[in-house]
C-alpha cells in the first residue's frame, strides 16, 4: 500500500500529468483538496472508489482515512492543487506517514506561476532584465513568515516576483515594493490561471490596487517585475551563430568537437 501525493495542476483538467492520471485511476481511495481540484480530474477515479473531500477535515481526520486505507491494503491518491513543492501542506502529512511507517510517493504537478506565465504569453526570465523568479507570499493566518523573508528583501534583488496567496494584502504588497521597483513597474494579476473563468489584470504599482475588485479572491497570483513589459532585452547566446556548444562545435579545436564526432559515429 502506498499514499500517492499528486499535484493536480493549476486548474485545467488536461494539465494533469499522465502519471498523475494513471495513479488516480489505479487507487481505490482518493483524498482531494476541495474545490481547487476540478471535478473532471476526479472522473479518473475507478468505479466504486472512496472519494473524500478533505477541505472540512483536520490533519488528524486525514490521517485516520489514510490509516484506514493502510489497514485495508488500499492505495491512496492524495490530490493537491498546483504543485506539491510549495504551500501544499504536504510536509506535515509526510512527517505523520514516516512516523506510521506508511510508504508514499510524490508526483509533481504544473505550478500556478507556470500557468500564469502561459496565460500572459511571456517568459519570466529575460537576459539582461531578470534571471531569477522568487516564489513567495505575505504573512497569513495559516503560516507565519520567517523574519528575513520580506518583500523588501526580495525586491532588493530586482528579480521577477511571483507573490502567492496575497491578493488580500495587495495594498501592503504595493507599499513594500514601490521603493525598489518604482511606481511605474508593471504588475500582472492572474486569477484562476488555466480555469475557464480565468482573469488577467495588468497595471503598474501605482495603479494596480484601483483595478482590482472584491471578486478576485484566493487563487490569484501577483507577478511583479520589468520582464512583464520588456522588449528591449538581450538575446540568449544559446542559439547564437558562433556560440560554441556540445551539439554545435564551432571549430576542430572546440572542446566539444570530439564529443560531437563520437555521437555521429554511433550506430
Amino acid at each position: 500500500m502506498t499514499v500517492h501525493f499528486i499535484g493536480a495542476g493549476p486548474g485545467a483538467p488536461d494539465l494533469l500529468t499522465l502519471r498523475g492520471r494513471d495513479l488516480i485511476a489505479a487507487c481505490p481511495v482518493c483524498l482531494y483538496a476541495g474545490s481547487l481540484v476540478p471535478e473532471q480530474i476526479l472522473e479518473h477515479c475507478p468505479a466504486g472508489a472512496r472519494v473524500i473531500n478533505t477541505a472540512p477535515l483536520s490533519l488528524d481526520d486525514i490521517m485516520q482515512e489514510i490509516s484506514r486505507a493502510h489497514a485495508e491494503s488500499q492505495d491512496v491518491a492524495r490530490l493537491h492543487s498546483g504543485d506539491l513543492s510549495v504551500w501544499s501542506a504536504m510536509g506535515e502529512q509526510l512527517r505523520r506517514l514516516r512516523e506510521l511507517d506508511i510508504p508514499y510517493s510524490i508526483t509533481p504537478g504544473v505550478p500556478a506561476f507556470a500557468a500564469a506565465s502561459a496565460t500572459l504569453g511571456q517568459e519570466l526570465t529575460l537576459p539582461g532584465v531578470a534571471q531569477s523568479v522568487v516564489l513567495t507570499r505575505t504573512p497569513g493566518r495559516a503560516s507565519a513568515m520567517p523574519s528575513d523573508e520580506t518583500l523588501a528583501n526580495f525586491a532588493r534583488t530586482g528579480s521577477t516576483l511571483a507573490i502567492h496567496l496575497s491578493i488580500h494584502n495587495l495594498s501592503q504588497v504595493v507599499e513594500s515594493l514601490t521603493p525598489y521597483y518604482g511606481e511605474q513597474c508593471p504588475v500582472a494579476i492572474v486569477w484562476r490561471a488555466s480555469w475557464p473563468d480565468e482573469r488577467v489584470v495588468r497595471g503598474r504599482l501605482a495603479t494596480i490596487v484601483g483595478l482590482i475588485d472584491d471578486t478576485m479572491q484566493r487563487t490569484a497570483l501577483i507577478l511583479v517585475g520589468p520582464v512583464l513589459e520588456s522588449d528591449d532585452f538581450q538575446e540568449s547566446s544559446l542559439y547564437a551563430v558562433g556560440y560554441d556548444r556540445r551539439f554545435r562545435p564551432q571549430s576542430a579545436d572546440s572542446p566539444f568537437a570530439t564529443a560531437s564526432q563520437d555521437q555521429e559515429s554511433e550506430p
